[in-house]
């Protein structure tokens, strides 16, 4: 499904001129237009979902499978140092297009990008009280 409104949408659907880099039924590559770093791409899937946690199993198997492919070729084409995989869900995640899309980045040893966070630590616990909450939703979630 497409929405009309989705500038992504048109993007996968070729309706807007890209940089496409590949492109198979379900996928488009593209080359970002306003890149963190040069070689910047974006995976976007040409069915509407707002983000990964509306992704399907078979549409997320395959997505990593297109993430995995376009993020060798970058790294042998580019001769990076290294690739940050990014994927961001909600707006307190940093999305700002609510279609799923990952960021697949070339980083270079002397590049000036950077995904900033401070390290926090739990108090005595506490990671395992998280970890039980988190256990028993997947236990519910089970399938």
């Amino acid at each position: 499904m497409k929405d009309d409104n989705c500038i992504f949408c048109k993007l996968a659907a070729g309706e807007i001129p890209s940089n496409t880099l590949y492109e198979d039924t379900d996928f488009r590559v593209i080359m970002d237009i306003s890149p963190a770093v040069k070689g910047h791409a974006i995976v976007l899937p040409k069915q509407h979902m707002n983000d990964l946690l509306e992704v399907e199993t078979d549409t997320a198997a395959k997505a990593l499978f297109v993430v995995s492919k376009v993020a060798n070729a970058v790294k042998d084409a580019l001769g990076c140092d290294g690739i940050n995989i990014l994927q961001n869900n909600g707006e307190a995640a940093g999305q700002s297009i609510f279609h799923l899309h990952f960021h697949v980045l070339p980083r270079f040893h002397e590049d000036r990008f950077t995904i900033p966070w401070k390290p926090l630590s739990y108090a005595e616990g506490e990671a395992e009280e998280i970890a039980g909450k988190i256990r028993a939703v997947m236990q519910k979630h089970k399938s």
